[in-house]
């Protein structure tokens, strides 16, 4: 039914065409809040960002929201992950009932990894969609942006040039910081409820071991292999994002004495919330050789 109103909305939606906003803002539509961090960095306040996953949502489930749709339908770019499994169901509706918009799909620079799981009730992703938490991969994500923002205010070239720029700067240093931390850890393991961090671990040389499996939470059998993988690797720590419920590790780690740490990949402060799941990251790793 929900699915069904939405469509309808959509329709109505298709025949209204306004562009930009009551109050003459200039809107760019993005999949996730981490996107809406690299835009606001490159364009100041030039552009107003709606987001469609909100904070506290599963990007790979969620279904929007009208006030969402209706801020959709007067946007002059459209930024996706491209393989984010909402995306899968809802990019081509958003395509259909603002025709006008430019299109930018950030995973189409991006050397992806194939996925670890898919979702129930939802279209298997084509590769892993986590890439924005990867400083390498969010080099490649910032550039994009940067063109799409010339090409949509090209009187502010100049300006965001020189912010690209600074964006770079600090990017950079979060990869220096992070290769820095886990140069003498290549090799070393971590375990993560939902495959959130495959792209840190490809990048800088570690493993990620997910307790989530294709999508699903872990069988019995599945959580004995989990309990023996944590025991033998020492792991003293569980990552879950903060959109899932943490009743499955929270299993694993009381029967091997772990703790729970709760990170946020979603966050709309991508720098801030980077640096501190790096961080994080580093002090499991070396709790673990203790």
């Amino acid at each position: 039914m929900r699915r069904f109103f939405y469509f309808l909305l959509l329709i109505f939606l298709s025949s209204c065409g306004r562009r930009g906003t009551d109050n003459g803002s200039r809107i760019i539509t993005v999949s996730i809040a981490p996107f809406k961090y690299f835009v606001e960095e490159i364009a100041g306040d030039d552009f107003m960002v709606n987001v469609m996953v909100p904070p506290g949502a599963n990007p790979h489930v969620y279904e929007p929201f009208p006030e969402q749709i209706i801020k959709l339908s007067k946007s002059e770019a459209y930024i996706s992950n491209g393989y984010l499994g909402f995306e899968m169901t809802w990019l081509d509706r958003f395509y259909e009932i603002n025709k006008t918009m430019k299109r930018l799909s950030l995973g189409d620079r991006i050397t992806t990894m194939a996925p670890e799981h898919h979702h129930d009730g939802d279209h298997a992703e084509g590769a892993d969609p986590h890439y924005w938490m990867s400083p390498e991969c969010a080099l490649v994500m910032a550039s994009s942006i940067k063109e799409l923002l010339c090409s949509l205010n090209p009187e502010q070239k100049q300006k965001y040039e020189d912010n690209y720029k600074n964006l770079v700067l600090k990017i950079q240093e979060v990869d220096k910081h992070t290769r820095e931390l886990f140069s003498g850890l290549q090799g070393r393991s971590f375990m993560i409820f939902h495959p959130n961090l495959g792209y840190i671990a490809r990048d800088y040389g570690l493993e990620e071991i997910s307790v989530e499996y294709e999508g699903k939470e872990p069988s019995p059998s599945r959580m004995k292999e989990l309990i023996d993988r944590a025991g033998k690797d020492n792991l003293k720590t569980i990552f879950v994002q903060r959109e899932y419920d943490t009743k499955n590790a929270k299993a694993i780690a009381d029967e091997i004495g772990a703790d729970i740490t709760v990170i946020d990949p979603l966050s709309e402060d991508w720098l801030k919330s980077t640096t501190e799941i790096i961080d994080a990251l580093y002090s499991s790793l070396t709790e673990n050789s203790k």
